[in-house]
């Protein structure tokens, strides 16, 4: 049996019992209650009797007479007709009047006068009034004793007693009413308690998406080795907007403390995000890239539904900046390759016009040859002034750019305020920030018009490194939203990634890591000025301060 059905079953048992017994209950204090309303209305209508002045002085006669009164003289007297006159007019089944022997003087049945009661009357004639449940000659009845005292005002000696009794079916004639209330009452609750069992039942598998408890369990204890286990951020939202699950990993990607059951609007997420989390519908998964703490995370948002109902949604968040940067040096790897396998070429060429020329015995010419290779080196990059770089890593990079700006058409060269002394001490974070930058200025310059250029100027300072890049392109339109997300200077290509959409929020949030930043210096665009955007950027801590390789000596031994 489901857990389900077993919760209905106790709650029908648990209902069924307690109607039972509030039933019983009630049928007992109705009981109780009649019981308790015939011995009042007795106890009053004795009361009232013995108080009427002409039953105080004939009791008292009959009491002061020695010897036993006959049956027709007690017939004759005043009491019998007065007793059978109120029994009548209260409906109680007997009224008897006895003096203080207990000789009856009054009696629904006139052949019992003058003989001895059945019951007690010591306590009458004592001065006590009783109140009981007693047997005599006409049967079961709730009836009250009460003393008559002789006459006279505040006379309180014992004369006689007065008993009045109700007789138990006349006592009980509104029971049968009673106890239908309280067994349609009883039934009412009963049908309440089922329906209401019914419905939680209801809910109950509806909020457990009809999992037993220990698939529960079970449930809880998997999501918590899956969610401390897997290595990426897990957010999921309610129908109602509320953190319903958010492990350690997607906590420390987002900076959030405390997120179960905050509200998603007061997270302050990530815009990407949230918009990712407000579009997902359906089976429609919703995937993002975003820059989050100078982190490139990427995300993957679906809604999830069991059995037709919606369970809200989840994002894994996934950080892929490690993963982009050893792409970006792979792709930096390449790109030198191809120059490498290119120049190599052009190199083999040289070599064949040297061997030419010493063939044809034109040794002078070979030496002026090799004077302009070794000057200009022997692999030559598509950078003007490359010499004005002698870092080894900032020159290979530059030359890989070089030649990717040479094929879109775009010239790269070295500004003459270059100057740097020191080596890269922190090769990943240059060049994140200074490839990005260098790529969004060859992509606006082939957007400008000819003459395409970008000029790269670099300074070193300490351990501080400074870069400037401008362009020959159209400028910046809206400097206000240049390191937002999505809104860069060029629209990206269906395949780009790196350098469109989040290159430069990501080289923003790498430099402001390190206590630097990256800023618009001029946004460019202004007609005849011939140049296009200045973009400026400081890196502390990227340089070791100390000599770089030292430019090899030019000449011929």
């Amino acid at each position: 049996m489901r857990f389900a059905s077993h919760v209905l079953l106790l709650q029908l048992a648990t209902v069924s019992a307690v109607v039972a017994v509030s039933a019983g209950v009630f049928a007992v204090l109705g009981v109780q209650q009649l019981q308790r309303e015939a011995e009042s209305s007795a106890l009053a209508i004795a009361r009232t009797v013995a108080e009427d002045v002409e039953v105080r002085a004939s009791v008292a006669e009959f009491s002061e007479n020695p010897g036993t009164p006959t049956n027709a003289a007690v017939a004759a007297g005043p009491l019998q007709p007065l007793a059978e006159a109120v029994r009548t007019r209260t409906g109680a089944l007997f009224v008897v009047i006895t003096d203080d022997h207990g000789i009856r003087l009054a009696h629904p049945d006139e052949s019992r006068l003058g003989e001895r009661v059945s019951t007690s009357f010591e306590d009458a004639v004592a001065g006590r009034e009783t109140v009981a449940w007693e047997t005599g000659t006409l049967g079961e009845s709730a009836r009250a004793k009460v003393p008559v005292y002789a006459p006279g005002v505040g006379s309180r000696v014992p004369v006689g007693e007065v008993s009045v009794g109700f007789a138990a079916a006349s006592v009980f004639t509104e029971l049968p009413s009673l106890l239908g209330g309280i067994a349609v009452t009883a039934v009412v609750a009963l049908a309440i308690g089922v329906v209401a069992s019914v419905l939680i039942r209801r809910r109950l598998t509806r909020l457990t998406i009809g999992l037993q408890p220990e698939e529960l369990s079970a449930l809880v204890q998997d999501q918590a080795a899956v969610l401390d286990g897997v290595g990426e951020g897990v957010l999921a939202i309610t129908p109602a907007g509320e953190v319903s699950v958010c492990n350690e990993r997607a906590a420390r990607m987002l900076g959030l403390a405390h997120p179960i059951g905050s509200p998603v609007r007061e997270l302050g997420l990530p815009a990407p995000l949230a918009l990712s989390l407000e579009s997902a519908t359906g089976d429609t998964a919703v995937q993002d890239v975003f820059v989050t703490g100078g982190r490139v995370v990427y995300v993957d948002v679906r809604r999830v539904e069991r059995g037709g109902r919606d369970l809200g949604t989840v994002a894994v968040l996934r950080d892929r900046t490690d993963l982009d940067a050893l792409a970006r040096r792979l792709d930096a790897v390449a790109t030198m390759t191809n120059a490498l396998r290119a120049q190599r070429h052009e190199f083999a060429n040289r070599v064949h016009v040297v061997a030419g020329l010493i063939d044809a015995d034109r040794v002078q010419d070979a030496r002026g040859y090799l004077a302009d290779v070794v000057a200009r080196g022997p692999l030559k990059f598509p950078v003007e002034h490359a010499d004005r770089i002698q870092e080894p890593y900032l020159q290979a990079l530059l030359g890989a750019k070089g030649i990717e700006a040479a094929e879109r058409g775009v010239l790269l060269t070295l500004g003459a305020e270059t100057l740097v002394t020191g080596a890269v001490a922190e090769p990943e974070d240059v060049a994140t920030v200074l490839g990005n930058l260098v790529d969004n200025a060859i992509s606006a310059a082939v957007d400008g018009d000819e003459p395409r250029w970008v000029e790269v100027e670099l300074l070193d300072d300490g351990d501080d490194l400074f870069l400037t890049v401008g362009d020959s392109g159209r400028g910046v339109a809206d400097p206000a939203v240049l390191f937002e997300r999505g809104d860069d200077r060029q629209p990206a290509p269906a395949d780009a990634v790196h350098g469109h959409g989040f290159g430069l929020p990501l080289c923003r949030d790498i430099a402001r890591r390190r206590g630097g930043d990256v800023w618009l210096v001029d946004a460019g665009g202004a007609a005849g000025s011939g140049g296009g955007a200045v973009l400026c950027a400081r890196l502390p801590g990227t340089m070791r301060a100390e000599s770089a390789h030292p430019p090899i000596e030019r000449g011929l031994p």
